[in-house]
């Protein structure tokens, strides 16, 4: 039986397949992160090239340092995340410091609607981030409350559940979501807490 705190299999040998060089495994990696790498990307920097720019470096990155990921840490998927989000973080900021030293007064205000920009970025981030990680019966009650308006009632006969049952999924869907704002919070990826 495998201990609680073991790491998927799948990261596992993915880590050391990425370690042996295995170019096929990098293949599949980017077959299955590589629409969230870019969708984190584009969230934090409103930017069609600069999001194709991050995946570029995320899984160059992945293919040059296949030891930084530790699946003791947690899930591949989570890592990945974590480093698209700084890598878009540090990109952000070096575009928008880049433009604040071309505008040369009220540097001290740019420089904080600057940090408030890389927030609001980051909580989206990690909002997409815990939508599309949450399990899909959760994820299924939240799309139907938000995008189509219905109420819990009108949730749970569209998904064929109880009522009871589907205000149990539109509540903890809720409180994921609403960890999106704290630094560090249960369900975002390790290194997605704060701005950095």
């Amino acid at each position: 039986m495998a201990k609680k705190d073991a790491p998927p299999r799948w990261d596992r040998k993915m880590q050391q397949r990425l370690a042996r060089g295995e170019a096929a495994a990098l293949g599949e990696l980017y077959d299955r992160f590589a629409s969230l790498v870019h969708g984190l990307a584009h969230r934090v920097l409103e930017d069609e090239r600069a999001a194709d720019g991050i995946t570029r470096d995320v899984f160059a990155h992945v293919w040059e340092h296949p030891e930084t990921y530790d699946p003791k840490q947690g899930p591949l998927r989570s890592w990945v995340a974590g480093l698209t989000h700084r890598l878009a973080v540090q990109r952000l900021r070096a575009t928008e410091t880049a433009a604040l030293t071309q505008g040369g007064e009220g540097a001290v205000a740019d420089t904080e609607e600057l940090e408030r920009k890389v927030h609001r970025a980051s909580v989206a981030a990690r909002a997409d981030y815990i939508v599309q990680a949450m399990p899909t019966p959760l994820r299924a009650a939240l799309e139907l409350a938000y995008f189509q308006r219905r109420d819990y009632r009108q949730a749970a006969a569209d998904l064929s559940i109880t009522e009871d049952e589907a205000r149990r999924r539109l509540r903890l869907g809720l409180q994921l979501l609403s960890t999106a704002h704290d630094s560090g919070a249960p369900g975002a990826p390790p290194g997605y807490g704060g701005a950095a």
